[in-house]
């Protein structure tokens, strides 16, 4: 039967989520515990001793030393079953297993890209196969990001310039949430992602698939479908509606005019320049966030974005 997780925590999916789950119930619980006996303690004790009649002073009392050992005693030993509990989870989530199949995770506003060893590129959807540990190397483009995959309790930075290092493992087919958690601009809330876990032939038939990415379809095709996969559907419209950068609808062939005051025309040299370097020439009334595609796109993808754009008339 499927974990469909607690009130209090997600379905635990991946090999390490049971490690971190029982540390954080056995934190709750002996909180509950320790919190019921100091209220219920003190709510006896104002009613026991409450005062009546006449009232008297109490006997010189210097120290107990029972008492004294015994509140220092329990939470030294809470305290050091909880740090060697979560000594050993956090060293079973940071060494990665050799037989870790790798995939660089490349962050920037505001979405995710996921490069393979086969040379697939796959924006905003993480495939993996089941029962695989998978190794994580992840980078960011522009600012902090952070990658978090709420039901394998895994969480990373994506930090400028440098690499960290995740892993894991999940055992049960499905679909899961991947969010960014730093605040990382105006987009931030819709910088979302989703792992998908694959029986192992399953993700061989995927991978199969994407490396032949683009066959059987002419450009303008293969374009439209780069658009919905790329992260471009979120920014540029197809139907003339205004988003976070100019529509589509239309443009090729058009005069637009410059943040610099300048105008130009909008052909494949422009078209392709915006893409590989959008900070070069930006259309006045928008901000220069788009990211660079320099690197994540191949020429032939570029070539058949700009068919695409094209193809989209008035």
């Amino acid at each position: 039967m499927e974990n469909s997780g607690t009130f209090w925590l997600p379905r635990a999916a991946s090999t390490y989520a049971a490690d971190v789950d029982g540390l954080f119930y056995f934190i709750l619980w002996t909180s509950v515990v320790i919190f019921a006996l100091v209220v219920f303690g003190l709510i006896y004790l104002s009613i026991r001793y409450k005062k009546r009649g006449k009232t008297e002073l109490t006997a010189g009392i210097s120290h107990n030393t029972k008492l004294e050992l015994t509140w220092t005693i329990i939470p030294t030993l809470l305290i050091l079953v909880v740090f060697v509990w979560g000594f050993r989870g956090y060293m079973k989530m940071r060494v990665v297993p050799k037989d870790a199949i790798e995939i660089r995770v490349t962050a920037q506003k505001w979405f995710w890209s996921f490069d393979y060893q086969e040379g697939i590129n796959s924006v905003g959807e993480l495939v993996v196969p089941a029962g695989k540990p998978i190794k994580l190397l992840i980078s960011s483009r522009d600012v902090i990001h952070s990658l978090f995959v709420p039901d394998f309790r895994l969480k990373m930075d994506a930090v400028p310039n440098r690499y960290t290092i995740a892993w894991f493992q999940a055992d049960e087919l499905g679909e899961y949430q991947l969010y960014c958690t730093e605040y990382c601009g105006t987009e931030h809330s819709k910088m979302l992602g989703k792992v998908r876990v694959l029986s192992q032939g399953d993700y061989e038939n995927w991978v199969n698939e994407n490396s032949q990415l683009g066959q059987g379809l002419t450009l303008e095709e293969f374009g439209r479908q780069l658009y919905e996969n790329k992260g471009c559907m979120p920014c540029h419209s197809l139907d003339g509606t205004t988003k976070i950068g100019p529509s589509f609808k239309g443009i090729f062939g058009h005069e637009v005019q410059l943040t610099s005051g300048e105008t130009v025309i909008v052909d494949e040299n422009y078209i392709r320049e915006s893409i590989l370097n959008p900070q070069a020439k930006i259309v006045a009334g928008f901000q220069p966030v788009m990211p660079p595609y320099q690197g994540i796109l191949k020429p032939q993808e570029v070539d058949a974005l700009i068919a695409f754009i094209k193809s989209l008339k008035e």
